[in-house]
């Protein structure tokens, strides 16, 4: 399926959303690209943010809408090192897109949150884990997390792309974005009805320029 019969059947169901249709394109272009290169996706938010953070990387890290099977030679492989075993997980393992939730790991936020800074929770984990390779999503639905901004903040200095979903305003997160996707919502709750299917389109987008044509 193609990037704009992905983005027609999204602005069909919320016409609201088609003034976000060249950035939402342009995010998931950039996540191919990075994937492409090699590299990671990091996301972070808080609350349902954080929700979100884990649902993307839900989406990615195994099949979404379309199977994945692993390559004939890997699977070979597999069967090599353990004939039983080994043929069970070349069927049932299948390919997955790198990306790690930052609000995923509790021992390792709440020892940042206990012994640095809460604030610093995902910045200290971009640290860690990122290269000049990867990129960011940073969720909020205000654009105002102090968290995720020291995160996206901290993203740049080591030249990683960073996406912004925000609410309406962008808040202060959009002086730190490559891209915003501001969703018109005024409401926490309606910003983040809004960014569910924005995220699913881009993940739609994004698995089927890797796996559309196996």
């Amino acid at each position: 399926m193609s990037n704009k019969t992905h983005l027609d059947n999204l602005i069909s169901r919320h016409p609201e959303l088609s003034e976000l249709r060249e950035n939402i394109i342009r995010a998931a272009g950039m996540i191919i690209k990075t994937f492409t290169a090699g590299g990671k996706l990091l996301i972070c938010g808080n609350g349902g943010s954080s929700s979100d953070s884990d649902h993307l990387v839900g989406e990615l890290m195994k099949s979404f809408e379309i199977k994945r099977p692993l390559d004939i030679s890997f699977k070979e492989r597999l069967a090599e090192i353990s004939d039983t075993r080994g043929k069970y997980l070349g069927e049932k393992l299948e390919h997955g897109l790198p990306a790690i939730s930052l609000s995923a790991h509790t021992a390792l936020t709440t020892a940042l949150c206990n012994d640095i800074d809460p604030d610093l929770v995902f910045a200290q984990q971009v640290i860690g884990y990122g290269t000049e390779k990867d990129m960011i999503i940073g969720i909020s639905t205000s654009g105002n997390s102090r968290n995720v901004i020291d995160a996206c903040i901290t993203a740049r200095a080591m030249n990683m792309t960073v996406i912004g979903i925000t609410g309406k305003t962008g808040g202060k997160l959009k002086e730190y974005c490559d891209i915003l996707i501001n969703v018109p919502g005024d409401s926490t709750a309606s910003a983040q009805e809004l960014q569910l299917p924005v995220y699913h389109t881009i993940c739609r987008i994004v698995e089927d320029h890797f796996y559309g044509n196996r």
